[in-house]
């Protein structure tokens, strides 16, 4: 499982603009203001050498009793009671202060692994601005400019360095399909994981919210084997109240990166959101394979239906290569169909491909379409190989790589998905190219 990296410090110190470099997005609102980041963000961290998972958390106020600041702190408390990693984030500028002082102390009984950070430390001698964060007893400070990049690629490989690097693709080989069913609030996850089981396992309630944490069940159905994991609804950030439930978001991003599988539960009855993009966009940033159910179908009528099916074609379009179903969890109508298409999907994604039968398809698709020229040169493809699985990732080799377009990588993309059926599973095409042996002799000859 990806380690889970949380960010606190007290208002203004840096915190979002860390976060912001760590995923490099721009997430975070960052605003030279305290008091600006009131809810949780959470993302992919992608600077360092190991994944994780990333959390930005509001203004830590210990002392405050009431109010919005108040909520700040207790959200700020729980991503901290789940965290495997802290970074407390000071203020080189500022100094120590005394609300330092007294979120160190709360840190400290927290049991949890700190690290003191001292940002906003560009054009400071290093020794200087960390001497007297010492005093926290936190252990060494490190000094850090978020603003810059200045050493935060190094503080991340120092922090992730206890941890080890997931060897997916050992992971899959030695496992069954590990499928975490995915949604907002209150579409159906439990009702459906009980559909699939047979029994009643994980609790049902007609409140969004009722699943707090992700829950994960062994079971066999005609004669294989899988596990389900019933995850907490995501729902937009703004609707979420309870500290609890908000880091339960963490909890299911959790589950979809360790998942082999994720079935995408959506509401029919409901509009497909922004929202349920946001959790499909994840799904596919981590290469799961996916499924997706649309469910509550019983007792729509024809044109209802025909809708839904037209909102779901234009809505998430970008999910072409996947299996939908239309069904009714409470009725396990369409429950069958659903479990073969996962089962569809994990053989896609575990696929192994031969590199001549890559190659020969990538003969043909270059046949078909050739890449586009970039100024005087083509490039140009020779062979291609597997580099991985869960997703597949295909290694194309040649020359002049480098300026193959986005659009193109795409085409490919579809053209290998069609030749090999590879069904609910995304698809990573990358390019290597290879060394020119005459570029040094002609730069001689110039």
């Amino acid at each position: 499982m990806k380690p889970t990296v949380v960010i606190v410090g007290r208002p203004n110190v840096g915190k979002s603009t860390l976060f912001n470099r760590l995923t490099r997005t721009r997430e975070a609102i960052v605003v030279d203001a305290p008091g600006i980041t009131r809810d949780r963000h959470y993302g992919e961290g992608r600077v360092g050498n190991k994944p994780y998972l990333v959390v930005d958390t509001g203004g830590f106020e210990p002392v405050t009793k009431e109010g919005i600041y108040h909520q700040m702190a207790r959200q700020t408390r729980q991503a901290v009671d789940e965290a495997d990693v802290v970074l407390f984030i000071v203020d080189a500028r500022a100094g120590l202060t005394a609300q330092d002082r007294e979120i160190g102390e709360e840190l400290r009984r927290s049991g949890r692994k700190i690290w003191i950070i001292v940002n906003k430390a560009e054009g400071m001698n290093s020794a200087m601005s960390t001497a007297e964060f010492h005093a926290l007893g936190l252990g060494e400070p490190l000094a850090i400019s978020a603003a810059h990049g200045e050493y935060v690629s190094d503080l991340m490989d120092l922090v992730l360095e206890e941890f080890a690097a997931p060897d997916r693709d050992k992971e899959d080989e030695s496992k069954h399909p590990r499928i975490a069913i995915v949604g907002r609030p209150n579409v159906g996850k439990s009702t459906l994981v009980n559909a699939l089981l047979g029994e009643e396992r994980v609790v049902v309630f007609d409140l969004p919210g009722t699943t707090r944490d992700s829950i994960s069940i062994d079971f066999e159905r005609e004669g294989k084997r899988y596990t389900l994991v019933d995850t907490a609804g995501m729902r937009k950030r703004g609707k979420v109240d309870e500290a609890v439930e908000k880091f339960s978001v963490i909890k299911t991003l959790q589950s979809i990166a360790d998942a082999n599988i994720a079935i995408l539960v959506l509401d029919a009855r409901q509009e497909i959101s922004e929202q349920d993009a946001h959790i499909a966009g994840f799904i596919l940033e981590e290469g799961r394979a996916l499924v997706v159910a649309v469910n509550k179908w019983e007792g729509l009528d024809e044109g209802e239906r025909e809708q839904i099916k037209r909102d779901a074609a234009r809505k998430l379009n970008f999910l072409n290569f996947a299996r939908f179903h239309f069904i009714s969890a409470l009725e396990g109508q369409g429950i069958g169909a659903l479990l073969r298409s996962a089962d569809e999907a994990y053989a896609a994604a575990m696929a192994e491909l031969a590199t001549p039968r890559l190659t020969r398809a990538l003969m043909m698709a270059v046949q078909q379409q050739q890449p586009p020229r970039s100024g005087m040169v083509r490039p140009k493809m020779r062979y291609a190989h597997q580099g991985g699985s869960n997703p597949p990732r295909i290694i194309v080799h040649g020359t002049a790589l480098e300026s193959v377009p986005d659009s193109y990588r795409r085409y490919l993309e579809r053209f290998f998905r069609d030749v090999f059926k590879l069904t609910g599973t995304p698809l990573r095409v990358e390019f290597k190219t290879g060394r020119n042996p005459f570029a040094n002799r002609a730069a001689k000859r110039s």
